[in-house]
Order: C-alpha cells, then sequence, then structure tokens
C-alpha cells in the first residue's frame, strides 16, 4: 500500500471514495503525476508544480489553485484564503474544475 492510499484509507468509505476519485483524476489528466505525502497530506506533482487534498470532518480541501478566474471557484472557496478550496462532502466533486486546475498546474 503506497503512503497515499495509507493516508485515504483512514477515513469512512464514503469519505475514503471522494479522494479515490480526485487521486484518480491526476492521473487521467496527467498519467506521469508523481505522488507522496508532504505536509502530512497527499502530494501531487503535475511538472512543476504542487497539488495537495487533505480530508477533514465536512469537506475536502485543495491547495493551492491561486491564478484562476475568481467566477470558477467563487463557489469552493475557503474562508478568508486566498488559494484553498473546500469541497463539501455533501456536495458532489466538481471534477471538471479539479481536472482544469490540474491542467492549469501542469502548465507552469
Amino acid at each position: 500500500m503506497s503512503p497515499v492510499e495509507k493516508y485515504i484509507s483512514q477515513f469512512e468509505p464514503a469519505v475514503q471514495e471522494r479522494l479515490h476519485a480526485i487521486r484518480q483524476l491526476f492521473f487521467e489528466v496527467n498519467p506521469g503525476t508523481e505522488e507522496s505525502i508532504r505536509y502530512n497530506m497527499p502530494a501531487f506533482t503535475t511538472g512543476k508544480s504542487h497539488l495537495y487534498f487533505a480530508a477533514y470532518k465536512k469537506h475536502i480541501g485543495f491547495y493551492p489553485v491561486y491564478g484562476l478566474p475568481e467566477i470558477e471557484i467563487a463557489p469552493y472557496r475557503a474562508k478568508g484564503t486566498k488559494d484553498s478550496l473546500h469541497f463539501p462532502h455533501n456536495a458532489p466533486l466538481p471534477t471538471a474544475l479539479i481536472r482544469r486546475i490540474i491542467r492549469l498546474k501542469m502548465e507552469k
């Protein structure tokens, strides 16, 4: 079991499913994505950039997402932050947005 799989396995099944879905998006968009644990959360190297996610009681945090049009990320913007998004567990994952973020990070 990889360190990222171990991280995901510590959560309840519904959250695990959401985390696996996000993880899979990285490999669909960029099959060469490298994953690791950094800052105690899954980290994905896309180009020269890193993207991270972390599970919490009510949401999944996704970091960093600066440089995107505010209109796209405003519904998910974490309060008081410039570069963090929150995906509530009681709402569908915005997979199209996550794919777009991964693609943009790959270009940098």
